[in-house]
């Protein structure tokens, strides 16, 4: 079942109702994000077994007109062709559809991100004789944590 959001405001980081801002170049519309509403189970009496509280929010990467084809690879290669979501901690079904909008765009910034390459560098001189130091010292604490035998003995 999809949701448009009913009008109300949305989560930080939505920009205007209806898209979610997931990064500076890459914004979801609501159209592309499939919305399922259960009941949540667990104790709650009767509330929790009449009230579709709990929260399923899925988008597909792999069919995704919003995703640049860098993007869309990166996310299949890292998350695979759907990202799935779910979120029933609280009685609201609008608290529980915020906090899966925020699960998913973490989800997708996560995804997206690039490590940076390492640049291999070498130790300064410095830095060296400090390592070159420590070793003498832990050597010269466990040459004098041996016991010697005197001759006088």
């Amino acid at each position: 079942m999809a949701g448009d959001g009913g009008g109300e405001e949305g989560p930080e980081g939505e920009d205007p109702p209806g898209r979610l801002r997931v990064s500076r170049s890459l914004a979801i519309p609501a159209e592309e994000l499939r919305w399922r509403f259960t009941t949540s189970g667990g104790p709650g009496g009767q509330h929790a077994n009449k009230a579709s509280t709990r929260v399923e929010l899925s988008f597909d990467v792999a069919g995704s007109p919003s995703l640049g084809p860098r993007q869309r690879a990166r996310l299949l290669d890292r998350i695979g062709p759907t990202v799935r979501v779910a979120a029933s901690e609280e009685r609201s079904q609008a608290r529980n559809r915020d906090i899966a909008l925020g699960r998913l765009r973490d989800r997708l910034v996560e995804g997206l991100r690039v490590e940076p390459t390492r640049v291999p560098t070498r130790p300064s001189k410095a830095a060296r004789n400090r390592r070159l130091e420590e070793k003498r010292r832990q050597s010269s604490r466990k040459r004098d944590r041996t016991r010697r035998l005197d001759p006088e003995d």
